[in-house]
């Protein structure tokens, strides 16, 4: 679900280009961008963007934020190089200006100044309450595994999470994915003498 490279002369954010990588993910490091994305309007800005660009009505009335507190959180979001200006309009005597994100997919850096927290936090904050009906399943699960075992599943579930799948309203509805593998504190208990 890459994008193009922004076009020469938008604004693409202060040195997007060199922390993607090469499945051209925005690498996430700094504490401007965590900040930025911290923010619950911002946030869900950023899941409508993935959509395609919009202008700062469209974002207002599907946010149903006003717009001029739209426009401050994509000024924010420009400064900390996740959104640029994608395009502009001539529109009744007036200029449109379409936003877009940088890259559709972010990923945090390993050195990032934030944890695992920052996500389980972001999925907390999009989880709709559950209707009759509807595909939802949570579960913490804990598995006993060898290092091999565990690099196993690691790779299996990076290749599910990474599966493309289009942002399109009219393709279905948004679910949201959180994989986590994660050494847990559970302490072992010595073998048992009395068996």
């Amino acid at each position: 679900m890459a994008q193009d490279q922004p076009p020469p002369g938008s604004d693409a954010g202060r040195g997007s280009r060199q922390h993607r990588d090469e499945q051209d993910h925005l690498v996430l490091r700094s504490a401007e961008q965590f900040k930025a994305l911290g923010h619950p309007v911002r946030h869900r800005m950023v899941n409508v963007l993935r959509q395609r660009p919009a202008t700062l009505r469209q974002l207002a009335d599907v946010l149903r934020v006003s717009k001029g507190t739209i426009g401050y959180h994509v000024r924010v979001l420009r400064e900390a190089g996740l959104v640029r200006l994608a395009e502009t309009r001539q529109v009744r005597g007036g200029t449109e200006q379409y936003f877009a994100l940088v890259s559709r997919t972010f990923k945090v850096h390993e050195d990032a100044p934030v944890g695992p927290e920052f996500l389980i936090n972001a999925a907390l904050g999009e989880m709709a309450p559950d209707q009759p009906g509807e595909p939802s399943h949570t579960a913490l699960r804990h598995l006993w595994l060898t290092d091999t075992e565990a690099h196993a599943l690691e790779a299996r579930l990076r290749a599910m999470a990474s599966e493309a799948h289009p942002a399109d309203p009219a393709y279905g509805r948004p679910y949201g994915l959180l994989v986590s593998l994660f050494r847990a504190d559970v302490p072992s208990l010595p073998p048992d003498d009395a068996r």
